[in-house]
């Protein structure tokens, strides 16, 4: 594994980090058997740095942590965890917060301690709360190594951040799509000029960069040496001399093993140019192609109306990005609850607002969805997903019926 360093304080970091908030599931919890073999791969192959935060997985990825991170494990690794900004009323909400927070981790000391989510607003309001102070005595009381802040808001917001505090660490989205989205490569230059360690998340933007449309595919194979669109886009962040790490969410093994492999080759500068200029070429795809820019945070989640408001977005995107067939029906089956019973489609949205508010990308969310909904949805829906309920939950049921028979007769 490669290490970089954090100049503040000497911390050798992997290039790697290892994001606990897009995790294995199975029944809608954390896979905690495929989970922990994850991360135990990725320590045992030199990733020392786990970041997660209070709400990730409904806020039991920071209790799955404490609970394997034992064994000499937690002494293996830094950890990064985040106060939730939004949820901080008042000074005592700090200390309530970070509690818990060493309480889930089963650990006294919190490596890294971001403040999550900031953006201009957010932190002069934490400010006069008194959060800097708090920050301060918690790192003098040892509970706190090392203090620095996630960040969603514009390049000139990020600057006037970190002027204001001699932070040890920051954290930024950070991908080939978005060079000037949010901090972008000008927040990424600014912080590494103040000697902030600088931690990229959304490398692959969501997995967007991961799975890349027909066109997009045809430009990396042209490409003389052969690589996944993963390894493309992890590589030209660690490309940087900039970052000091990348954060990259990692839900199966073999994702760990490729991004392990890719941190442990990627030097600093090591791109040719013919390589960046096929970066340039596939910008302009998705620019051509992409109708929404969502990283499927899950920020703007849970919807107070039940919008699965990530998914919508993915099969709009989907529809366009990779001339998927069919998207429509996806649609009425996964979001109009015909199979599940629950529905979460684009129409039922009332236009709160809620969304936008934590929107890290500041996407007008109720309007997308109004066209979402329009296009995936259209006049008829509901009749749609009744007649969706009435047949073919009963041709399904009956499929399965007749399969778990052939098999109880293979058996025999």
């Amino acid at each position: 594994m490669q290490y970089r360093k954090n100049e503040k304080n000497g911390d050798e970091i992997s290039a790697l980090g290892f994001g606990a908030m897009r995790l294995p599931t199975k029944n809608g919890t954390i896979d905690k058997e495929n989970a922990k073999k994850q991360i135990y791969y990725a320590i045992d192959h030199g990733v020392n740095f786990i970041d997660t935060a209070f709400p990730y997985h409904g806020g039991a990825s920071e209790s799955f942590l404490g609970e394997i991170l034992k064994d000499g494990y937690r002494e293996r690794v830094m950890l990064c965890t985040k106060m939730p900004s939004w949820s901080i009323k008042k000074y005592e909400d700090m200390e309530k917060y970070l509690e818990t927070q060493l309480d889930k981790l089963q650990t006294d000391h919190i490596d890294y301690y971001l403040i999550h989510s900031l953006g201009k607003g957010s932190f002069e309001r934490l400010k006069e709360l008194g959060v800097l102070e708090f920050l301060e005595k918690m790192k003098k009381e040892g509970k706190i190594h090392n203090i620095g802040f996630s960040f969603h808001d514009n390049s000139d917001a990020f600057k006037g951040i970190v002027d204001v505090y001699p932070w040890d660490a920051c954290l930024i989205q950070y991908n080939y799509l978005d060079e000037k989205t949010q901090a972008g490569t000008e927040g990424v230059e600014y912080a590494h000029s103040q000697g902030i360690a600088v931690f990229i998340m959304e490398p692959l933007k969501g997995g967007i960069l991961a799975n890349v449309p027909e066109e997009a595919q045809k430009i990396w194979d042209s490409a003389p040496v052969q690589r996944s669109p993963a390894d493309w886009a992890l590589r030209w962040v660690l490309d940087h001399p900039e970052v000091t790490c990348v954060i990259s969410g990692m839900g199966e093994l073999s994702q760990v093993k490729e991004n392990t492999r890719v941190a442990e080759e990627t030097l600093p500068g090591s791109l040719t140019e013919d390589e960046l200029k096929l970066y340039n070429e596939v910008k302009q795809v998705y620019r051509d192609l992409m109708k929404i820019d969502c990283t499927s945070c899950g920020y703007c989640m849970p919807c107070p109306v039940g919008v699965d408001i990530p998914s919508c977005f993915e099969i709009y995107n989907h529809k366009y990005m990779f001339k998927t067939k069919g998207t429509s029906f996806t649609y009425l089956t996964r979001l109009g609850g015909v199979f599940s019973g629950n529905e979460s489609h684009a129409g039922l949205c009332n236009g709160c607002g809620k969304c936008v508010r934590a929107c890290p990308q500041k996407l007008e969310i109720p309007t997308l969805l109004e066209d979402v909904s329009k296009e995936l949805g259209g006049v008829g829906f509901q009749y749609r997903v009744k007649i969706g309920k009435a047949v073919l939950v009963p041709l399904f049921d009956a499929f399965l019926s007749i399969s778990d028979r052939f098999s109880r007769r293979s058996r025999a």
